[in-house]
């Protein structure tokens, strides 16, 4: 099992645009095969900071996510908008 912190720092102003992209990837993400959950935060102690976490069943689903079309779009979207951190743990 992989688990996913996406940590992404928006640009003043455009959180609205950044938690769309994030719920749109969301949305595609919890229907793709190996993907066990996947969700998007928002920091209530630091302005314009969000958390996408999520939990794949082995490297294959994280790659095959990784290709997906709705993956690029929307991370690209969101590399417009901020800065992306991630961090990954396999158990």
């Amino acid at each position: 099992m992989i688990r996913l912190n996406c940590f992404y720092t928006v640009k003043a102003g455009s959180e609205a645009d950044a938690v769309a992209a994030a719920k749109r990837l969301t949305e595609a993400s919890l229907v793709q095969d190996g993907c066990i959950s996947y969700d998007v935060f928002e920091s209530a102690t630091r302005p314009g900071v969000f958390l996408i976490c999520e939990t794949w069943r082995d490297e294959a689903a994280l790659a095959a996510h990784s290709a997906s079309e709705p993956f690029a779009r929307e991370v690209a979207i969101l590399k417009d908008l901020g800065e992306l951190k991630i961090e990954q743990f396999t158990k």
